[in-house]
């Protein structure tokens, strides 16, 4: 795992994010809030639909029309990103929070050399340097995340999986940034090729001294990597809290289905799924958006939308690291 201080390297705050189609407003994030910390690793995971990948995007100001930020805070050092021009933000995107993409491998230009795919990324943001300074950047880069200086002169066409993911990295970390924002970064790769991507990824960031944040939908995966978890589910945050506990002791419903149904080795017995359906976005049930599907619901749950409290507040009280959270009524008192 990874060495976090108490420093918060990103909070987020009351995050709201909508697609505006032609039947309403599809609510992709819904009050979506974290804290990241200095070197921490945080993983986001949540089935597809949940908001995993929209909240990413969003901490970027990367969401394209009809998607629109519509409230929130995103707090990065001295930077408040949702209220920085078009331009500043332009400026700190990449040099201090940056992102590698969802399917990276066909994001890289695939008539352009990689090398130079790397220069535009430097020299967007650094005037004035030599070719000689840019070459030598490059090389140091490749090296960086364990690939040939070689690998400047080869098209993405030409490079296994393993390798483009590498080559993104090596774009989104080539500024230095302070938070790495990984965005199932190991999706289309065999296992053997996972291990190395992570293990370079983590190398980097400890280099760096960056915080990271690990979205996807492998728990085993997170289990392996992350020291803190949110659970995300029809664009709510439903659980946050330290890996080991959260996966011992999950506190909301969907969190405890979904680790009960994670393969064991120790146990046999039949794969049970969570009955139902996600819900629609654009029609969200009223109340907790899992109480159609929770065997745990009571009254409450289905009129009225539960915060995301302290449940569990770890040896040290202040330590908001420790604790762990959930939106659930089933902690909050409200009558069944």
């Amino acid at each position: 795992m990874s060495h976090a201080d108490g420093r918060i390297a990103l909070r987020v705050e009351d995050l709201r994010v909508h697609f505006h189609t032609e039947r309403g407003p599809v609510r992709a994030v819904e009050g979506v809030g974290f804290e990241l910390y200095a070197g921490e690793r945080l993983g986001l995971v949540g089935e597809s639909g949940s908001g995993k990948t929209t909240t990413a995007m969003a901490l970027m100001r990367l969401i394209r029309t009809p998607g629109r930020i519509e409230s929130g805070r995103v707090q990065l050092g001295d930077l408040e990103l949702l209220s920085l021009s078009d331009e500043q933000m332009r400026q700190a995107r990449f040099a201090r929070i940056s992102l590698i993409p969802q399917g990276v491998m066909n994001s890289l230009n695939p008539v352009m050399r990689v090398g130079a795919q790397i220069i535009d990324t430097i020299q967007a943001h650094q005037e004035g340097l030599t070719r000689e300074q840019l070459q030598e950047r490059v090389h140091e880069l490749l090296g960086f995340v364990e690939l040939d200086p070689s690998t400047a002169q080869m098209y993405p066409h030409e490079l296994s999986g393993g390798m483009k993911q590498r080559v993104g990295m090596a774009i989104s970390v080539a500024l230095r940034p302070q938070v790495i924002i990984a965005d199932e970064p190991t999706s289309a790769l065999d296992v053997v090729v996972q291990k190395r991507v992570m293990d370079t990824l983590f190398r980097v960031q400890k280099d760096l001294d960056a915080a990271v944040i690990l979205v996807g939908h492998d728990m085993g995966l997170m289990a392996q990597c992350v020291d803190r978890l949110g659970v995300m589910y029809a664009g709510r945050l439903v659980e946050i809290g330290p890996i080991q506990q959260l996966l011992e002791e999950p506190q909301h419903p969907y969190t405890r289905l979904l680790v009960s149904s994670l393969p064991s080795l120790e146990r046999k017995g039949v794969f049970r799924g969570i009955p139902g359906i996600t819900p629609s976005l654009l029609d969200p049930p009223p109340g907790c958006p899992f109480h159609p599907r929770c065997p745990e619901a009571i009254d409450g749950c289905s009129t009225q939308v539960p915060e995301l409290l302290t449940v569990v507040a770890g040896s040290e009280k202040d330590d908001t690291r420790l604790q762990q959270l959930a939106a659930c009524h089933l902690h909050t008192g409200v009558d069944a």
